[in-house]
């Protein structure tokens, strides 16, 4: 973990400020484009608080799933000490991008206190909940990444394709009822969804999301995790040398 920070915060200009701003920015941009084309947000009357409760729990999924699918690769030459395994790699930036995101959020929801005019009556079980969704859910697809990586070197970019419309179909600046039927069929069936929902029912009580099956992203993260952990113990040596 002090590897991982000084290699990502401590040798470029400005550091974590780049960790903060980054989610802050589309944030921004979301809210600014949005309110261009639309009157009112889908919940409440704050575009910005909103797509703030959506892209938080989106963020965490994301980064994390990303930042340990290129675990191994990226700290190959620690692989050299026997104490150090593939895994060690993986959680070692799971948590450290996790506790990163977890600042990040918390100056988020402290801006958003003050720039937002309506009251702010945030769930923090249910947020929490979400959060923890995320988490489970980006480790566990990261894990299975750095396996199918090492195997399958053309699913590395097939990967990229299917993860890129993520971000469209996840419910980050709508929600899953505003669809049509057969859309939203389809939809739930992306874990990213329940994941989106649960968030905007810490932040808006009035919305039900009676859809929301938190089980379903935390089953999934949790198979992918130790079907990629079993896998990665018993190919280790394979997996160092083509991740």
């Amino acid at each position: 973990m002090v590897r991982e920070m000084t290699t990502r915060y401590g040798r470029s200009w400005g550091g974590y400020f780049w960790a903060i701003i980054e989610p802050v920015g589309m944030i921004a941009v979301l809210s600014v484009a949005f309110s261009e084309f639309l009157r009112t947000p889908p919940l409440g009357n704050s575009f910005i608080l909103f797509y703030s409760a959506g892209y938080i729990p989106f963020t965490f999924y994301m980064s994390i799933n990303t930042m340990t699918s290129a675990a191994v690769g990226a700290n190959r030459s620690l692989m050299k000490y026997p104490m150090v395994s593939p895994m060690d790699t993986v959680l070692a930036r799971a948590i450290l991008q996790t506790l990163t995101l977890i600042v990040v959020t918390f100056l988020i929801i402290l801006g958003l206190s003050y720039l937002v005019d309506e009251p702010i009556t945030l769930s923090i079980w249910n947020f929490i909940l979400a959060i923890l969704a995320a988490v489970v859910l980006g480790l566990g697809g990261g894990t299975l990444n750095v396996v199918l990586f090492a195997f399958f070197p053309i699913y590395r970019h097939v990967w990229a394709i299917v993860s890129r419309p993520l971000f469209i179909v996840s419910g980050i600046f709508y929600t899953v009822e505003s669809m049509p039927t057969t859309v939203q069929n389809i939809l739930v069936l992306n874990p990213l969804v329940h994941v989106t929902a649960e968030s905007h029912k810490a932040f808006y009580p009035i919305y039900d999301g009676d859809f929301v099956t938190l089980a379903y992203p935390f089953s999934l993260g949790i198979f992918f995790f130790l079907l990629g952990g079993t896998l990665m113990l018993r190919h280790r040596s394979f997996i160092i040398e083509n991740s």
